[in-house]
């Protein structure tokens, strides 16, 4: 009688058809429509190469699971009783900032380099892929950049700091620092996206203004700056208010950390300002005009980072796929499995080819590019954020049970999901944005027009479906429609940039998916595509 071995356990715990753990992924390198795409943009495809190796690492996304695992605290109080007001991190989510930080994240638009926005853009994608939580500081750290240039001083003081690509968490004040960042807090529990109702007062007092008032949102609560809306004689004023003075801690007290359903790395709370010093920017009662430049920034990256998210689901979904056997047949060779991924690839590389092109419109410098920027961003947030959680829920279910367990991440990127459409004005107050933005800019809509222009005489059914959206909104919309006008709007802006930067296999199943034909309202439920040819931008990852 054969001995059997002492270690040898039962043959059930065999870990027969399941995928083998994932190692390093190069995101950049396993992601060919991120290649196309990111070059018709005009990126920096040698940086992004790097980065896309570095932030793919199994290493990396271990952080992001403890970052996420170990929710930010909240220090009120010292043992003393002093005021501390502070957030601790767990250490992954500082080594995660270090990284972003230190590749350029918020620094490599303003650093005069080759599709410094685009090349931004594409960090943004990559980085949500890994961890999204560390995105919001650093976003709001690059949006702030150009908000800032509304004063001279101000902008010589603090942008030397937010693009030095160099990470310091640690308390202190600006002079002391080698890098730094930035947040926002302009939300009051009473208006949310109606800023006028801001009830948060400055009272000058010599070059500064002293603040009061309590704020319902305040994003990244431990940044050294925050950008705030309040009350001056003048009016709604925009203001830059420093954690930290050289006498000590300016008068920010933090309250509470909201608990949200995702987003859970990033801290955002409650703050009130009791006499806390602040330097005005730009004039008394131009505060929205003055701030709308940093939304306008941070609305780039909220239209990048669900491209990101659906891209992290779909390779999960494509992996399993690719190693798990079904009545002894390959996952992925089963006809209806690969007709559904294909699908939700459709609004993956959609979502992916707007963003980035949006983005090298944020690198142009006519009044156009500026123009078309404002109005594209709008669309691309709006139609890219309200598919990205049906994306999501369907990669999930992908994986049957196991697409609800934490361990796959699955369920991070489905809390994640709804976040980007949430933030920096949702999906109504977007649509109105859009309508704003052609009623006052015509340039916006010329630009538009040629963009839409320059994908005609390829494909008849993108053409008669550009047709027959002009026959249906012959003028702009009036409020109640203008959420059906600016998803047509989008999604034939969408077809367009795959038309001209897609292969043709791919804009012709977007245009007959999206445009043309008659199809279900789920994933997988359209006519015939070239799936093989859909399938194969999702790339192939590592073994």
């Amino acid at each position: 009688m054969q001995d059997t071995p002492a270690d040898a356990g039962p043959t059930w715990h065999d870990a027969l058809n399941q995928p083998a753990l994932r190692g390093d992924v190069d995101l950049w390198a396993s992601d060919p429509a991120l290649q196309a795409h990111a070059a018709a943009a005009g990126a920096d495809v040698g940086h992004l190469a790097g980065y896309g190796a570095r932030i793919g690492t199994a290493e990396m996304r271990r952080l992001g699971e403890e970052a996420n695992r170990h929710a930010p605290e909240l220090a009120l109080f010292d043992t003393g009783g002093r005021r501390l007001d502070e957030v601790r991190f767990h250490p992954a989510y500082h080594q995660l900032m270090q990284l972003g930080i230190g590749a350029g994240y918020a620094a490599i638009a303003y650093e005069g380099g080759k599709g410094g926005h685009a090349s931004h853009a594409a960090m943004v994608y990559l980085t949500s892929q890994v961890e999204a939580g560390v995105c919001c500081p650093m976003t709001m750290t690059y949006a702030a950049v150009p908000a800032l240039k509304a004063d001279k001083a101000l902008f010589a003081t603090w942008v030397p700091k937010l693009t030095a690509r160099a990470y310091d968490g640690m308390p202190r004040t600006l002079a002391r620092k080698a890098g730094a960042t930035l947040g926002m807090a302009m939300t009051e529990k009473q208006g949310g996206s109606d800023l006028r109702t801001n009830a948060t007062t400055a009272t000058p007092e010599g070059d500064l203004y002293r603040l009061e008032g309590h704020k319902w949102f305040c994003s990244a609560p431990m940044s050294d700056g925050f950008l705030t809306l309040a009350q001056a004689p003048g009016g709604l004023t925009c203001f830059l208010v420093p954690r930290w003075l050289e006498a000590g801690r300016n008068a920010i007290h933090l309250q509470r950390l909201k608990d949200k359903m995702g987003n859970r790395a990033n801290a955002s709370a409650e703050i009130e300002y009791h006499g806390a010093y602040a330097h005005r920017l730009g004039e008394e009662g131009a505060g929205i005009t003055t701030i709308i430049e940093m939304v306008h920034h941070t609305r780039l990256d909220t239209a990048l980072a669900p491209a990101g998210l659906m891209r992290a689901a779909l390779d999960q979904a494509h992996y399993w796929a690719r190693h798990r056997s079904v009545s002894q047949r390959i996952l992925l060779d089963q006809p209806l499995m690969r007709q559904v991924l294909a699908d939700l690839c459709l609004d993956w590389e959609g979502s992916l080819a707007l963003g980035l092109h949006v983005a090298r419109f944020f690198d142009g410098s006519s009044s156009r590019d500026r123009a078309f920027a404002r109005l594209a961003v709008a669309l691309a947030k709006f139609l890219n954020n309200k598919l990205c959680p049906g994306v999501i829920s369907e990669a999930m279910e992908c994986l049957g049970g196991m697409g609800y367990v934490e361990d796959t991440g699955m369920p991070r990127l489905y809390r994640e999901a709804p976040l980007n459409s949430i933030w920096e004005g949702s999906g109504n107050v977007i649509c109105l944005d859009i309508l704003r933005t052609l009623r006052r800019e015509p340039l916006a809509g010329e630009a538009l027009s040629v963009e839409l222009g320059a994908a005609t005489g390829h494909d008849p059914a993108f053409d008669a479906a550009l047709k027959a959206h002009m026959q249906q909104f012959p003028k702009l919309p009036d409020e109640a429609q203008v959420r059906w006008y600016c998803e047509s709007l989008a999604t034939l802006l969408t077809a367009s940039v795959l038309i001209r930067n897609a292969p043709n296999e791919v804009s012709d199943a977007y245009v007959a998916a999206r445009l043309a034909g008659r199809r279900g309202r789920v994933a997988g439920a359209m006519g015939q595509i070239d799936c093989a040819a859909v399938l194969a931008r999702l790339g192939c990852g590592a073994e």
